[in-house]
């Protein structure tokens, strides 16, 4: 049975797709006519029969509809089809699908409302490279207004599928539904669009998975940064413990502390940490700090940084295998050399907050000292002051996820509603699992703490950075409305062996 694949397709490479499907043998009629099937039976899944309305456009999506009418209307469904555009130029398939519909259909007139009590929106697909015009965006307003309900095909019309977002920054609407095919777009994935698509249904229309094995071939021979960005569905299986294993052998995890008012952040990563499955976890603070620490840890060790023991010192215990600094830890010259001081250690580093802000200025100097093993960890604003302007230049997040880890030689976390996963050569997730819960104080401190402990029991940074994000995103949903930081770490044991919790 077919099973909706994790890849994430550009507009281009799902075009190449569909190019490679047809020389296959798969003629491009018989994908259209399969779309617009798949799309009337997730309408009829979820919609008793009622008067429905199909826009459509003249392309390729309009052809969509055409086939969703023929389909819904078979079934007994009264169906209206509303013309938009010009269709007397309309490709050949298109065309022929418009020819096979012999029920009511009228062109658009912005004076007439909606008859239907639903709305199939096949007017553009995802490649649309203009914003609506303000009689469709009036149209699509006045269907919000009405609380009418509308199925998209592909798209809803008006969003860029590789940008996530409403072209010439149009006025946004929501879909309750949008059907899509063979493999999700950007647009699927990433916000904004992603909360206008509404209920988002995968679809299989004949297009082989053996085309992704082709078109991964004609990528190789490009650019690294145009293979296709994935769904981040965590790890397979987790991996289980050797019946000989003891502490050191489950890695030994250093989280550095703040001043003696900014002990949570460490602690919150420190636990976290523990609880991935770090054999061992030390938490570093300076001597006002210690007692802090102490009176709130118990099996998380604390030790004292000082001019006689730094840390440099301390990373020379080959049994030390991750470090994670920044949370809480003040931005300056101290954190500055901290930072440089576990780089050059070589070890796996997760630098978060503080540790990255401490190189505003100078972010080159950070980046000489990144390796294939450090992974940092910035929100947006942190991602700016990192990458100036590589969020902008960007078409979307992924490709400025790639572009910042490509530039510092380290896995990149962009944090955020779809944190994005990159590595330097370019490849790169998408984490879709998390919700708008885990934006609370101390979130991000967990994260951290999450993928150092990953970290620490062998896994590489980027393996680590994908199951710490899915993880922290499957402890935000079972915590669910009302959770703050603290309660993270207490859920990892729970959603680490539990396939369910998605």
């Amino acid at each position: 049975m077919w099973s909706p694949g994790p890849e994430i397709l550009t507009v281009t490479q799902m075009s190449e797709v569909d190019r490679l499907a047809t020389l296959s043998g798969v003629d491009n009629f018989t994908l259209m006519e399969n779309a617009g099937r798949q799309v009337a039976n997730e309408i009829s899944k979820r919609w008793s029969i009622q008067k429905t309305t199909i826009l459509c456009g003249p392309g390729n999506n309009g052809g969509d509809g055409y086939v969703v009418a023929r389909h819904l209307q078979a079934r007994g469904w009264p169906i209206e089809v509303v013309c938009i555009g010009d269709h007397s130029s309309a490709k050949a398939d298109a065309a022929q699908m418009a020819k096979l519909w012999t029920g009511p259909k009228r062109s658009f007139d912005a004076s007439e409302p909606i008859h239907g009590t639903l709305v199939v929106d096949a007017i553009f697909g995802a490649g649309l490279s203009r914003g609506l015009s303000p009689e469709l965006i009036q149209l699509f307003e006045d269907i919000e207004m009405a609380d009418i309900p509308v199925v998209a095909v592909d798209i809803p019309s008006g969003i860029h599928g590789d940008s996530a977002k409403f072209l010439d920054d149009a006025q946004p609407w929501s879909a309750k539904l949008t059907v899509t095919f063979y493999r999700q777009k950007p647009a699927h994935v990433l916000q904004p669009a992603r909360q206008y698509c509404g209920e988002i249904a995968l679809k299989d229309i004949g297009i082989a998975d053996g085309m992704l094995q082709v078109l991964a071939r004609e990528l190789s021979a490009g650019e690294q940064s145009e293979w296709p960005c994935r769904e981040n569905r965590g790890p397979r299986n987790y991996n289980e413990l050797s019946p000989m294993a003891h502490k050191y052998q489950r890695g030994h995890c250093f989280v550095v502390s703040g001043p003696s008012t900014m002990t949570g952040a460490a602690r919150l990563a420190g636990l976290a940490a523990l609880r991935a499955g770090a054999g061992l976890v030390t938490i570093l603070g300076k001597g006002e700090a210690l007692p802090v620490l102490a009176a709130q840890l118990t099996s998380v060790m604390v030790r004292t940084i000082s001019v006689s023991t730094p840390i440099s010192a301390m990373l020379a215990d080959k049994r030390i295998t991750a470090v994670v600094v920044g949370p809480g830890n003040g931005v300056g010259p101290e954190t500055h050399k901290n930072v440089t001081d576990i780089l050059a250690a070589g070890i796996g580093a997760v630098l978060d907050a503080d540790a990255l802000t401490s190189f505003a200025a100078e972010p080159k100097s950070l980046f000489e000292c990144l390796h294939a093993n450090a992974v940092l960890t910035p929100h947006e604003g942190e991602f700016e002051r990192l990458f100036p302007g590589v969020l902008k230049r960007s078409t979307n997040r992924i490709e400025a996820a790639r572009a910042a880890a490509k530039q510092s030689g380290a896995v990149m976390v962009l944090k955020g509603a779809d944190t994005v996963i990159a590595t330097p050569d370019g490849h790169a997730v998408i984490n879709t699992n998390a919700p708008a819960d885990l934006a609370t104080a101390g979130s991000g401190d967990v994260l951290a703490g999450i993928i150092g402990g990953l970290i620490a029991q062998g896994l590489s940074a980027f393996d680590a950075a994908k199951q710490g994000v899915f993880f922290h995103g499957k402890c935000g949903r079972l915590a669910g409305r009302g959770m703050i930081a603290e309660d993270l770490p207490d859920l990892l044991p729970h959603v680490m062996h539990r396939p369910e919790i998605k």
